[in-house]
């Protein structure tokens, strides 16, 4: 095992923290990346309470280890974090956002707080408030995010947080990305795509297979998600997310005058596609991290993996100074 300060705050053995994915269900993934040793992630966006309630419910019944909730500005649910305070994860992790006073409100009830940030007034911000984890974003990562590289984002942040442990994300899925995040100050990674072509993930096996043969070029920023995507809530940091190339990226990515034009309209299709378990087939949230992933593989296999091949990369560096 690997065991960085991160994993006493979060109580988790191996600094390896899987991200949420909005509104795609993730119990048996998240359960999964739990008894691996890490911290599992439910998401909550666009989604109803009662069916969140089950998710937790389920999530309970499979591990008994420590897991995150997480919220976003896009939008924010208040309904679904007041009862995510009730519900009392070890964990909740929020985006695209300044959360204000949530952060105290979660530590009242006993709550850790894991705020991800993609430049330095935000990561700022989340120090004032006294957040326990920093996860530093770069722009390489799929979903919502920012445009500063990891490599450049990590270290800044790390100089900034002070006592707080950083989480690095955005292009790692190997143990090579976990030995370099460590070497840039950072206490553990953060890892969305590697996760999602897990056996685990219940996402379309099209998706998956999408993921093992991208090129890091493959995933593209989208540039008019804001037309198409729900709305941030006041408070939200705007933020572009990355995806892979489909028909309908190419096609607004082109044309983000006309999305913008059409948003009415194009938000409803989302909606109905994200309803339908068909999101993937118009945003395929990928990161540049995509170039390293080379099979669908059980996240149990994925972390272990990591976690010999970050000790060799670390062991490797050494001797390469000695010589």
């Amino acid at each position: 095992m690997m065991r960085t300060p991160l994993c006493d705050v979060l109580g988790i053995d191996v600094p390896v923290i899987c991200a949420p994915f909005g509104p795609w269900e993730q119990v048996e993934l998240a359960a999964a990346v739990c008894e691996a040793g890490g911290l599992g992630s439910l998401g909550t966006a666009v989604t109803p309470l009662p069916v969140l309630r089950d998710q937790w419910a389920r999530l309970r019944g499979l591990t008994g280890r420590p897991f995150a909730i997480n919220h976003t500005m896009r939008p924010l649910d208040r309904d679904a974090f007041e009862a995510t305070l009730t519900e009392r994860p070890a964990v909740i992790s929020f985006h695209i956002g300044d959360p204000g006073d949530l952060v105290a409100r979660a530590h009242d009830a006993g709550i850790r707080w894991m705020q991800q940030v993609f430049d330095l007034d935000q990561a700022r911000r989340a120090v004032d408030l006294g957040v326990d984890v920093i996860v530093a974003q770069g722009g390489e990562a799929g979903g919502n995010g920012g445009q500063v590289s990891t490599m450049v984002i990590v270290p800044a942040v790390v100089d900034i947080a002070g006592d707080i442990p950083v989480v690095a994300a955005g292009g790692i899925a190997d143990g090579r990305g976990l030995a370099a995040a460590l070497a840039l100050g950072a206490q553990g990674i953060s890892l969305g795509t590697r996760f999602l072509a897990s056996a685990e993930a219940s996402v379309a096996a099209s998706w998956k297979e999408s993921l093992v043969a991208a090129d890091a070029t493959d995933a593209v920023k989208a540039d008019f998600a804001d037309a198409v995507l729900p709305p941030l809530s006041p408070g939200g940091y705007r933020a572009v997310p990355r995806v892979l190339r489909t028909p309908f990226v190419d096609r607004w990515n082109a044309d983000p005058d006309g999305a913008a034009a059409a948003s009415g309209r194009l938000r409803g299709e989302i909606l109905d596609a994200i309803g339908a378990g068909r999101l993937h087939e118009y945003l395929p949230f990928a990161g540049q991290s995509a170039a390293l992933v080379h099979d669908v593989a059980p996240v149990r296999e994925i972390i272990d993996r990591m976690v010999m091949q970050a000790s060799a990369a670390l062991d490797g560096a050494r001797r390469s100074l000695a010589s």
